[in-house]
């Protein structure tokens, strides 16, 4: 890929398994981006494992040593800042960030969400699925905005909930949809190639197919036809 790769800070609190799918798509030259810093809140996060070994610098901003969500928030700005971001990413960052935050980072700031928004906003998404009785589930990319996992959607991908479902074997599936769709969203970001136009976001200045991803054929499904 030609030209410079876009900066970008990346916020995770467990695994980071999505941060992961990064580091492997800049590994595949598939990804112009150089993530600057992996910034945890948890210092046990396992992702920050991952970036150490990957090279990239890490840090912690854990939120139990601040009074209030407010000071949590200006720390971890701060420590965001000093990297000079293009974009910064949620890849499985599991605290709830306040207005000053938000608007600070207006525009440049996506999350990764283990549901088909609007549906299932918040936690326990698979099982909250599964007790409703949704026929597909999946994962989303969006802009972060003041209304909790309700900014407007890049991207997302679906996959059928097979009986037999549990809130673990339909979270694996998702998870491997969000491992394509998370580098896919940052690449169309970085290559300007996303608008917001009356709180729905453009590809191309239209809206696309590619935007609604669909998963590949449940085989289960297939086999048994």
């Amino acid at each position: 890929m030609s030209g410079a790769p876009a900066p970008v800070v990346i916020l995770i609190s467990g695994r980071g398994s999505n941060l992961q799918a990064l580091l492997d798509a800049i590994r595949a030259d598939d990804l112009p981006i150089e993530i600057r810093a992996v910034i945890s809140n948890n210092p046990e996060a396992e992702g920050l494992q991952r970036a150490r070994a990957a090279g990239v610098p890490t840090e912690t901003i854990n939120h139990r040593d601040y009074t209030n969500r407010a000071r949590f928030d200006a720390a971890l700005m701060q420590a965001i800042d000093r990297h000079a971001p293009r974009l910064v990413i949620l890849a499985g960052f599991m605290r709830i960030l306040g207005d000053d935050f938000i608007r600070h980072y207006a525009g440049r700031l996506l999350n990764i969400h283990p549901s088909l928004l609007p549906a299932f906003k918040g936690l326990n998404t698979h099982a909250r699925a599964l007790a409703a009785g949704a026929a597909q589930h999946g994962a989303s990319v969006h802009f972060v905005t003041n209304d909790l996992d309700g900014g407007p959607a890049i991207v997302q991908a679906t996959v059928p909930v097979r009986t037999g479902d549990t809130a673990d074997t339909l979270g694996a599936r998702v998870l491997q949809e969000e491992h394509r769709i998370l580098p896919l969203a940052i690449r169309w970001f970085v290559e300007g190639r996303l608008s917001i136009r009356n709180g729905q976001v453009l590809l191309d200045g239209a809206t696309r197919p590619e935007q609604g991803l669909i998963a590949a054929p449940d085989k289960q499904t297939e086999a048994s036809k």
